[in-house]
């Protein structure tokens, strides 16, 4: 063999070696610096598991105590209302949305080159640890959410009852509003111990409830949604003189709060609140 190929095959060697070299110091993935979080639910698993510096704003309804279960840290960060404009001169290199986020807003900011992640509605209480898991593994935080993962199951564990024979509950809510079977709120009636009698109507998914099949049903327990000051036509069956006599004969009147809305750790606490109200209920 000449020189000239001796010395080829050993620049060929050479190269290869840098090569990898910069491959194996190179990150896989570099945790992205400037994160925006347009919508309620991702703006608090965002705002459990980003590094100091790292979320520079959350939804204006993160501030919200009827809706967030966080909203003393979300005053933390400057609030956005999901307006492209607004998100686009952040200068953020990720943008975290949900699936039912303003879909114009969504389809520009990724016109403009802007790498926005969407998380659907949690449904469950098995998506708790998925979504803490995606959102850690996306700020590059895989560690800490590890151990709110851990933290959560350990939780759930020792909350869950079996509710084949618990009170019976039903969710209630402007517009006679309610959710059965397949949605998170189910899930944690059914992790307190409780019934659902949504699903003994045959209610899926979540949508109306007609008055008269909750009176007739005659839950152990009506859980309320949270009521906003004035007055609105979509509450005002909640005023219901038959609402009323059942209320009146009902000893307990809790509320669903920020703790129920989205799929985080923070469900264990309106799990643990409701298995208290359980508790009550079955006293002699």
């Amino acid at each position: 063999m000449s020189v000239f190929g001796r010395t080829s095959r050993r620049m060929r060697a050479l190269a290869a070696a840098l090569a990898f070299g910069l491959c194996a110091a190179q990150p896989a993935t570099a945790a992205p610096q400037r994160v925006v979080s347009v919508n309620l639910c991702t703006d608090q698993l965002a705002m459990l598991l980003a590094d100091e510096g790292q979320l520079v704003s959350v939804s204006f309804l993160s501030g919200d105590p009827r809706l967030s279960a966080m909203p003393a840290r979300a005053r933390d960060y400057p609030a956005n209302r999901g307006q492209a404009e607004e998100v686009f001169l952040m200068r953020p290199d990720l943008v975290l949305a949900g699936t039912y986020t303003a879909q114009a807003s969504v389809a520009m900011l990724r016109r403009l080159g802007i790498e926005v992640v969407e998380f659907a509605p949690a449904r469950a209480l098995s998506d708790v640890p998925a979504y803490l898991e995606r959102m850690g593994r996306l700020l590059g935080r895989e560690e800490k959410a590890g151990r709110l993962i851990a933290e959560f199951e350990a939780g759930l564990a020792a909350l869950r009852r079996a509710p084949e024979d618990g009170p019976r509950a039903a969710l209630y809510s402007a517009n006679g509003y309610t959710t059965g079977q397949g949605t998170l709120s189910d899930d944690i009636l059914s992790a307190a111990g409780l019934r659902n009698i949504a699903a003994e109507v045959g209610r899926a998914g979540g949508g109306p409830l007609p008055l008269e099949l909750l009176v007739t049903a005659a839950p152990d327990l009506v859980i309320t949604g949270a009521r906003y000051p004035g007055a609105s036509r979509a509450e005002a069956l909640l005023d219901h003189p038959a609402l009323a006599a059942l209320m009146a004969d009902l000893p307990l009147r809790p509320e669903t709060g920020g703790d129920w809305v989205c799929g985080t750790p923070h469900v264990l606490k309106a799990i643990a609140a409701l298995s208290a109200l359980g508790d009550a209920l079955e006293a002699p």
